[in-house]
């Protein structure tokens, strides 16, 4: 639980800060923006290191399936656009393969 909370975090927090850049760069945002965006992307490292993996390497890999469902959660909640059958699909096949990455028995 405490592995999936952690990811979970990393990567609300991920996105956050990315987001902020994208707000900066391309939506015309203040540069002001950078200030929570830097910070949000300090929690997203320092959360992903509380995964429970005797590898950074298989955490950070099994992590990019739970970024992808996230970033997905995401354009919907914040840019009001709802994933597709594709985009659901796609993140299913990803969740499945990170499951295996993190839980296999080693």
């Amino acid at each position: 639980m405490a592995t999936a909370l952690a990811y979970i975090g990393a990567a609300l927090a991920e996105i956050a800060g990315c987001f902020a850049f994208w707000g900066w760069l391309r939506l015309g945002k203040s540069a002001l923006w950078l200030v929570p965006g830097i910070g949000s992307l300090i929690l997203f490292a320092t959360l992903l290191t509380q995964v429970d993996s005797a590898a950074a390497g298989r955490a950070y890999a099994a992590y990019g399936g739970v970024y992808i469902a996230a970033s997905l959660a995401w354009l919907w909640a914040v840019e009001g656009v709802f994933p597709d059958r594709w985009d659901i699909a796609g993140t299913a096949i990803c969740l499945i393969g990170a499951a295996v990455i993190i839980a296999a028995p080693r």
